[in-house]
Parts: C-alpha cells; structure tokens; sequence
C-alpha cells in the first residue's frame, strides 16, 4: 500500500455563510438501507466539489487500475448514523465525530469471520439512507470499529446476532456522493466517477 494512500483534491473555503434555508417539506424518512465497505485507501484520489464527492479514481486491483471494491451489507432495523460536531472558540478548531450503529441479525461462522475483520481493519464506508442519500463516513482517515457485542439473546425474542459501532473523526461532514441510483453499480458507477474506469465489484451476501 502506498505511503498516501489517497488524495483529497479540494479548496481552502472561507467561513462567510453562503445560502440561506427554507422550511422543507414533509418527504423524508429515518432510517439505513444498505452500507458499503471499501478497504482503506481503496478510493484513491477523491475530487470534491462543494464538499460533495464528484470523482473517484480507485486503486489497481489485479493488474487493473482504476478499479474499486465494495462489500454491500443490507440493513434493516436498529441501525443509525450520527454526526457530532465538536468546535472550539478557544482553540480556534473544529471537526466531525461521526458515529455508525449497526444490528446484523442471525450469527454464522463466516459473518464471525468478516465481524473480525472489519474490527481490524479501518475501511470507509458508504452509507446510503431510505431518501436516495449516500454519504462517505471516514473519507480522509477511514473509520474504526470502537465497540460491539456478539449476542446469542437470553428470550426467544432476543436478538441473536451482532452489533458494532464504527467511529470517525473528520475536518467535514460526512460527504454526499454524487450517485444515482439509477446506474449499474450503484453507488460507484463509472456513469458518476469517470476515474473508475477499470473494474467495479459490488459484493453482495448470499445467505438468508
């Protein structure tokens, strides 16, 4: 792996206000539907335009460059992202907690496997909501695993399976991806990120 693994291409903005904010209206829902996992450094050179991810370039995967793998988990139920932001006056600093919960139902010896390296690993991780959303937690400095349980549950009703919480600490929010859901490979199609010109894999599960 390289010494810098990816670039942020992006400018120094100033800290006037731009736009203002209307009342939105009533059409969004809570809620994660799926989250995409990409070993650390696998962006490559990330462009950002507006704060909003516009270009990726991936990295060489088999002897294919510009290419990119994504490992797609489905979520359904208690699973969160939130964002804390911590600033100081006094210090004159300011950055991003961003906070993942996730609840993965039913425990396998392969999902142990894979719980075990993700705790390992600090990947970036795509988060796409119920409105159409998808936001990059750790863009710059990936996100890591902080806590988690491995249940079997007590009552019938408990929940035997798994539970992890991801932390990243940012110098912005977690950026919008420049994605439609609409594309093949969604949400890395080369059709958003002309950079991913080679090899895009989406790896989906397979058990029920």
């Amino acid at each position: 792996m390289p010494t810098h693994p990816f670039l942020i291409q992006k400018k120094i903005m100033a800290c006037d206000l731009t736009k203002g904010r209307k009342v939105p209206c009533k059409d969004v829902v809570g809620g994660l539907k799926n989250i995409y996992f990409l070993d650390f450094g696998s962006l490559g050179t990330v462009t950002l335009t507006d704060d909003e991810i516009t270009n990726l370039t991936g990295t060489e995967i088999g002897g294919t460059a510009n290419s990119l793998t994504a490992y797609k988990y489905e979520l359904k139920g208690n699973s969160s992202f939130e964002q804390a932001i911590t600033s100081s006056r006094e210090n004159g600093t300011t950055y991003f907690e961003q906070t993942l919960n996730l609840t993965f139902k039913k425990l396998t010896k392969e999902d142990n496997k894979e719980i075990k390296l993700l705790a390992y690993d600090r990947p970036h991780i795509a988060i796409e909501d119920y409105n159409g959303n998808v936001f990059m937690m750790g863009t710059e400095h990936g996100a890591d695993v902080n806590g988690g349980t491995i249940v079997t549950g007590a009552a019938m009703a408990d929940l035997s399976g798994y539970t992890l919480t991801f932390a990243a600490s940012e110098l912005a929010p977690a950026n919008f991806m420049d994605s439609d859901t609409k594309d093949v490979d969604f949400p890395f199609s080369v059709t958003d990120y002309a950079g991913l010109s080679g090899t895009i894999t989406i790896t989906e599960g397979t058990n029920s």
